[in-house]
């Protein structure tokens, strides 16, 4: 799927989502600082005895693709654990999504990232985002899921992700 032609982008409504989350600056090019700690906080949900209601996610509150973004690793939950230490809670907010899914490897989710914006575009579906005049974007709220559970299947380039970006009202 090189040129991304058969990205078959939806959008979804969603009703508020309550979940688990580790907030972080991170840049780009070191994202594993928050990424690696997807698999604490799932830990840290299972052992409170929480129910998870999604897979886990990333939400990026802000984009700087030159600086850092601020990023949250997260994990939807049913009922809402007591916060402890750098693990927050929050309610992902309602309303349309623009949402894509993809197989392949998540090195490649920029540019399915960009594919979702030029259908969105097209579509005339406007995210709910602002930028600044420095080129950082700040999303309502836009999501990256793993569909695919890295223990079951460990080469990424068989991983589902999808992609979710809340559109304005």
């Amino acid at each position: 799927m090189s040129d991304f032609a058969s990205l078959e982008p939806i959008v979804v409504e969603h009703g508020e989502r309550p979940y688990a989350f580790i907030r972080g600056s991170v840049r780009m090019d070191a994202f594993a600082t928050i990424a690696d700690r997807l698999g604490e906080l799932i830990g840290w949900v299972a052992a409170q005895g929480t129910e998870f209601a999604g897979p886990p996610f990333f939400r990026f509150n802000t984009v700087d693709l030159t600086g850092e973004s601020e990023v949250e690793a997260g994990i939807p939950v049913v009922s809402l654990p007591t916060p402890e230490g750098d693990i927050h809670i929050g309610a992902l907010p309602p309303g349309r999504y623009a949402t894509a899914r993809f197989t392949g490897h998540p090195d490649r989710l920029r540019s399915v990232a960009t594919a979702l914006r030029a259908w969105a575009d097209r579509e005339n579906l406007p995210f709910d985002m602002t930028r600044t005049d420095d080129g950082v974007e700040h999303c309502a709220c836009r999501i990256e899921s793993y569909l695919t559970d890295p223990r079951v299947q460990p080469d990424p380039h068989q991983w589902e992700m999808e992609l979710a970006f809340r559109l304005a009202d």
